[in-house]
C-alpha cells in the first residue's frame, strides 16, 4: 500500500497509527556513529534505534518526510493499522498461503517471484534488497537506499510488484514455527504470548549474508502493535460469488 493511498485513509477517517500513539518507532540507522553507540551499550541489533516521533508520516523521524515518496509503500504501520486500512478499503490482509500463491505467480514452485535466479550485489538486480556489506556499506546498486516506488522492477506472472524485498508485508495469520526442534517450542511460546503475526517478503535490508528472507518461503513474526521503517502491507480482495457482479 502506498503512502498516497494510506494518506487518503487517514484523511477520511482521522485514524491514528500505533506508532503515533506510542510516540516512537524503530528505525534502521547503519552509519558508523549510530552502530558504535549501540554496540557500546550492548545492543544485540545495533542497527535498530528507537526514534522519537517516527511514524508513517515521518518514517525516519521528524526530520524525514514522505512528500517525495507518495508512490512508495507506506511504512511504520502495525498489523492493527494494516487491518484498519483493509476494512476501510473493503478488503482484508491475505493469509500466508494466499500471499505465497500470489508471490509465486500461481501454482508454480519458484524460489523467488521472478523465478529461481539468485540476486547478487552487482548484475542480477531483481528486487530492492541490500547490496554490499550489511549493515554499514550499501552500494545502492539497485538505486535505492531505503524503499523503492511500489511499482518498481518487473511484475510477476500475476502482475504483482515487489513481492520480494522493499518492505515486509503483514498477513492475517498467527506466527508459529513449523518444526519439532527443541528451540521451536520456546519460540512458539514467545509468539503466542506476544500474539505475533506473520510477515512475508523481506525488505530493503535483506542480504544473503544476514537476512535471506526475500525467498517466497521465508517469514518473520512480530506483535500486532509493532512497526518499523521497513514494514508495510498489501490488501487482498475477495471475488464476488459466481453469478454476482
Amino acid at each position: 500500500m502506498t503512502n498516497a493511498r494510506f494518506a487518503q485513509f487517514v484523511e477520511a477517517t482521522g485514524f491514528v497509527t500505533d506508532a503515533e500513539r506510542f510516540g516512537w518507532s524503530p528505525v534502521f540507522l547503519g552509519d558508523a556513529e549510530h552502530l558504535q553507540a549501540a554496540t557500546r551499550v550492548g545492543a544485540q541489533l545495533p542497527w535498530w534505534h528507537r526514534i522519537e516521533e517516527a511514524s508513517w508520516r515521518h518514517p525516519e523521524g521528524p526530520a524525514s518526510s514522505i512528500a517525495d515518496r507518495m508512490d512508495h509503500p507506506v511504512v511504520q504501520v502495525s498489523w492493527n493499522d494494516a487491518n484498519a486500512f483493509a476494512r476501510w478499503a473493503g478488503g482484508r490482509l491475505p493469509s500466508e498461503a494466499e500471499w505465497e500463491h500470489g508471490a509465486r505467480g500461481g501454482a508454480v514452485r519458484n524460489r523467488f517471484p521472478w523465478g529461481n535466479d539468485e540476486p547478487d550485489d552487482d548484475a542480477a538486480i531483481f528486487c530492492n534488497i541490500w547490496q554490499g556489506q550489511f549493515p554499514d556499506i550499501n552500494t545502492q546498486k539497485d538505486g535505492y537506499l531505503r524503499t523503492a516506488p511500489a511499482r518498481s522492477y518487473e511484475p510477476n506472472a500475476l502482475g504483482l510488484y515487489n513481492m520480494a524485498g522493499n518492505v515486509w508485508e503483514w498477513t492475517r495469520d498467527a506466527f508459529r514455527v513449523r518444526s519439532v526442534a527443541k528451540h521451536a517450542k520456546a519460540r512458539n511460546s514467545q509468539a503466542l504470548q506476544n500474539n505475533e503475526k506473520v510477515l512475508k517478503g523481506g525488505s530493503f535490508l535483506c542480504h544473503i549474508s544476514y537476512c535471506y528472507r526475500y525467498r517466497i518461503a521465508a517469514r518473520m513474526g512480530m506483535s500486532p502493535d509493532s512497526a518499523g521503517s521497513n514494514t508495510g502491507f498489501r490488501v487482498a480482495y475477495d471475488l464476488p460469488p459466481t453469478g454476482e457482479t
